[in-house]
């Protein structure tokens, strides 16, 4: 009774207090991390103030979890953006992938082929708003830490991501960059509007094996090359994150390099977060076998500077589970994580997260901004100024709408667009065959073909042919006679890899379950399954292959070939040919005898050829060859036969060989320049724009001189325009106008820390037309771009373009002192059109730093070599370190090196089993001055002293260092 009596007054006194709460003038004050006026330390040190251990270990992972009892929700880092708002992957559903629907631009090597960084600031700027747009249409879903732009170096063409760099050379790249990524930031002093990731760091150019191999890098290349790309967009406060790659670089994994909490942090004027790629924190337990547990493997990766974890999915308790269990190891402190957690804090501080409504002038922006009118004009005027314009022999583009009225749009690339895997799905295509329709009008006529053939594939057993559904399912060999139902278009994108597509209902056939069923649009897919080899036999028959991507998979099992079953339905079911099932494979309609039948009365004849980018090399598949398809090739040579004015669109993402032995008389290439593709190359075709882009890698004349994808070390295989020595096909910086430009009364001269260079450009043909004059310097054998201007000039128009270049971004790497050097000396300064076409050399002496001989007296770090030959580098400890990994016969060198009679040489090694190391003069085979035996070391991180006494010698000599057998070499000295 009591107990009833106490409730009864409790009530009102409740509701009463709740009551008063909820008063405005009441109302308690927001804490302190959600009150704009504090500092953006002292409000991320109050929020983590309020978290528990529990959701601060929470936050390290990509799926962030809302923390209800604060206000705060979920929270996910990386959505793909590379070319636009690409895709992201669903919180609530197992993190599936979600296709965006917004505004495809070129892909990243063709906005990098524009030349013109104001222009992909205004793409990277519409790719941020797409962002926010939706962002605000589901939260949850769309992050705005966008994953873009790339910025490794495509030192490689053959690189399967080649579609998602800007260039081979790093200052052209970090321009790209920067300009991508503070467009997307947006330029309010305070608030992001998105927050981009600096992918892949470091040294990352091949997707074959590409979690355990090791790039090795010599300390030059390293610092003056690979990292320079990352350095400057962030110098410029362009990026708001940065991604580790998945290879090794010298030996130790990407995910727990020292310079991730230092040389990327000290780069950036503000603070920024590093984000895991998919997977990689597990790798270094599982593939990399780098660390024996997750909790070690999670724990150095946090002390190394990793921040959130992109790991296992959706799930983060794995995650949790092992930093947990490295707090309780020792392995971490708690400090470690909320160092960790203020990283990633700080930028969701930076996307006005935690603001009151209102302040964000970005949290405005809604979906209406998806696709918009103006987005789309953005789209068409960057894939105009992509085009690159190849060969132009005989003035034969461009084409005049009014005398071309009559014009064949042929091949496998004439009528349709391809997505990449980091492209959004297109709102609407506008193909070549219709840009050009469009701007005929009605005035001229379009025919066209794919080029491809159609066949019928007949089970020589029983004569049926294989027959594809009217809408989507199994194939089956059914037909008596080779109709509509039977019949398949084959694609030939090279190294035999083909897809068919059933004119039945107009789909790709696709391996599923075990069987091929004509259901997808286009290939695609992380595992493309839509690959499928026609094999030829000895006795003339063919037999059908899978080769999708998976099948060199453990888990994929032996069968890759067709067989009929006794039901009819074909599957993959035979581990080889012998008992695959053989077909006749009938064509029914040539694929070149019908683009020759709409070629040979055109006017003009356009053969569209190029790349599928879900096939001809992407991530997790790299190039063999960068040579066109042949099947390709024998179109091209077959129209032009039939029509000698035969113009070539080239569209893929990398540099293709053979184009020296066409004879076509124009060559025009695109990238997969999205959603616009068409209308551009009908702008660019009739001249309504003048082809102002330029190639931003060296297309070389053959895979033949190509080294191994696998050699990081640029200068000894000669790749890049900087090193290359031979004749390429078409250098870097190429790409021709329809006018003629003139560069005359080159000036320059050093002063005031600049070296300053002048030049006038004249414009001296008939029409208007855009050039990109390009500076280059030359030291030491050594060639590098140091700016670029894109100009658009009238005719007969004359223009001076004057650039300057710090005297400090001159300096390059010093092995002999450890640090970035200007050396003094004189420099060549060229202004050219490409790499290849330079104006005279103008030298301008430079002061800076002497070249000093090497002291090897003091304790030297051995990678800091000039030379070298069989040897790589590796980590000396798991944690920080590089030692040269010398193996027998080879050997390393160090030049021009002052010699006062040393007694003793004297080295930190480490071996597992025991060798020798010699000390020579001059050569490798040169006079030895000592020779110290190596034991075993036990552990190849177990390092110890090794001494040897030495003949005394004096003056200047080179010292070389030659191996017996396999030994890590961290330092030595010569006393």
């Amino acid at each position: 009774m009591r107990l009833s009596l106490f409730r009864r007054a409790l009530v009102p006194a409740v509701a009463a207090t709740l009551l008063l709460a909820s008063s405005p003038a009441l109302a308690a004050p927001p804490p302190p991390f959600r009150d704009p006026s504090l500092p953006l330390a002292t409000r991320i040190d109050d929020l983590l103030s309020r978290l528990t251990a529990d959701e601060k270990i929470s936050l390290l992972h990509q799926y962030q979890p809302a923390i209800p009892r604060l206000g705060i929700g979920i929270f996910k880092t990386g959505t793909e953006a590379l070319h636009g708002v690409a895709w992201s992957t669903d919180y609530d559903n197992k993190g599936a992938v979600v296709k965006a629907d917004g505004t495809v631009f070129p892909q990243a090597i063709g906005l990098a082929s524009t030349w013109d960084p104001a222009l992909v600031k205004q793409v990277g700027a519409a790719v941020g708003q797409e962002a926010r747009g939706f962002n605000a249409r589901n939260p949850t879903l769309w992050g705005l830490n966008l994953w873009a732009p790339v910025v490794n170096l495509l030192r490689d063409p053959r690189w399967g991501r080649n579609e998602e760099g800007y260039s081979e050379d790093p200052y052209l790249t970090g321009e790209f960059a920067t300009a991508y990524g503070h467009g997307m930031q947006g330029d309010d002093p305070r608030y992001l509007q998105a927050a981009p990731t600096l992918k892949h760091f470091l040294a990352y150019n091949n997707e074959v094996n590409r979690d355990t191999t090791s790039s090795s890098v010599p300390p030059k290349i390293l610092h003056d090359y690979d990292e320079q790309a990352f350095k400057i967009p962030l110098q410029a406060g362009a990026a708001n994150a940065v991604m580790p790659s998945y290879n090794l670089v010298n030996g130790r994994p990407n995910h727990v390099s020292p310079d991730l909490d230092g040389a990327l942090r000290k780069w950036a004027p503000q603070d920024i977060a590093v984000v895991s790629d998919a997977g990689a924190p597990s790798n270094l337990v599982n593939s990399e076998k780098y660390y024996p547990t997750k909790a070690e493997g999670d724990a150095a990766a946090i002390k190394a500077g990793l921040d959130s974890f992109t790991d296992n999915d959706t799930d983060g308790s794995i995650t949790a589970a092992a930093v947990k269990e490295a707090l309780a190891k020792g392995f971490l402190t708690m400090a470690d994580v909320e160092n960790a957690d203020r990283h990633l804090l700080s930028l969701r501080f930076r996307l006005g997260e935690f603001d009151p409504p209102g302040r964000n002038p970005y949290a405005k922006i809604t979906p209406a901004v998806i696709g918009s009118p103006e987005h789309q004009a953005l789209a068409r005027k960057a894939a105009d100024a992509q085009m690159v314009l190849l060969r132009n022999n005989g003035g034969a583009l461009p084409l005049n709408a009014a005398k071309n009225t009559k014009i064949a749009v042929v091949g496998p690339l004439s009528n349709t667009l391809y997505e990449d895997w980091y492209a959004g799905a297109m709102q609407y295509k506008v193909t070549p065959v219709q840009g050009i329709k469009e701007r005929l009008g009605s005035a001229g006529t379009v025919a066209s073909s794919e080029g491809v053939d159609r066949i019928a594939l007949k089970d020589l057993a029983t004569g049926r042919y294989l027959t594809a559904p009217s809408t989507t399912g199994k194939v089956t060999a059914g037909g008596t006679v080779a109709g509509t139902a039977e019949s398949f278009d084959v694609y030939d994108w090279g190294a035999g890899k083909n897809t068919l597509r059933a004119a039945a209902n107009g789909k790709f056939l696709s391996y599923s379950g075990g069987a091929l069923v004509n259901d997808v649009d286009q290939p695609a897919g992380w595992f493309v399954q839509q690959q499928l080899k026609l094999d030829a036999q000895p006795d003339g028959s063919y037999v059908l292959e899978y080769a999708g991507n998976e099948v060199n998979e453990p888990w994929f099992g032996p069968n890759k070939f067709a067989v009929v079953g006794a039901d009819g339905v074909l599957t993959i079911s035979s581990p080889d040919a012998a008992h695959a099932t053989r077909f006749g494979r009938d064509v029914l309609t040539s694929g070149v005898g019908s683009a020759v039948a709409a070629a040979k009365d055109a006017d003009t004849a356009v053969v569209v050829v190029g790349s599928m980018p879900f096939i001809n090399g992407r991530e997790a598949n790299d190039r063999t060859s960068t040579e066109l398809a042949p099947a390709q090739r024998a179109l091209i040579e077959a129209v032009q036969k039939a029509n000698p004015h035969t113009i070539v669109v080239v569209e893929n993402s990398y540099p293709t060989t053979g184009w020296d032995t066409l004879s076509v008389p124009g060559i025009l290439w695109t990238s997969h320049a999205g959603q616009e593709t068409g209308h551009a190359v009908a702008d660019v075709l009739f001249g309504d724009q003048d082809p102002g882009g330029r190639l931003t890698q060296t297309w070389y004349a053959s895979d033949a001189g190509l080294p191994s994808i696998l050699d990081y070390d640029i200068a000894k295989t000669g790749m890049t325009y900087q090193y290359y020595r031979g004749k390429p096909l078409f250098p870097f910086g190429y790409g021709l106008s329809y006018t003629s430009f003139r560069y005359d009364n080159i000036r320059t001269v050093q002063s005031g820390g600049k070296v300053r260079v002048s030049v006038d450009v004249t414009n001296t043909g008939a029409r208007a037309g855009s050039d990109v004059v390009q500076l280059y310097s030359k030291n030491s054998g050594v060639q590098r771009l140091r700016d670029f201007s894109k100009v658009t000039l009238a005719p007969k128009q004359t223009r001076t373009l004057r650039f300057e270049v710090p005297v400090a971004d001159l300096a390059s790497w010093d092995v002999s002192r450890g640090r970035s050097v200007v050396a003094a000396g004189v420099y060549e300064f060229s202004v050219g059109r490409n790499a290849s076409e330079l104006s005279a050399p103008q030298p301008v002496y430079v002061p800076g730093e002497r070249a000093l001989p090497r002291d090897l007296s003091r304790p030297t770090q051995a990678q800091n070599f000039d030379d070298y030959s069989g040897t790589t580098l590796t980590d000396t400890s798991k944690v920080s370190g590089t030692s040269v990994a010398g193996v027998a016969g080879s050997w390393v060198a160090y030049r021009n090196v002052a010699l006062n009679g040393p007694a003793s040489f004297s080295a930190s090694v480490s071996a597992t089993a025991s060798t020798r190391i010699t000390v020579r003069l001059d050569s490798p085979t040169g006079r030895v001055l000592g020779t110290v035996p190596v034991s075993s070391t036990g552990d190849r991180y177990a390092y110890a002293t090794v001494t040897a006494a030495l003949a005394k010698v004096t003056g200047r000599h080179d010292v070389y260092l030659t191996f017996d057998g396999p030994v890590n070499l961290a330092t030595f000295s010569l006393r």
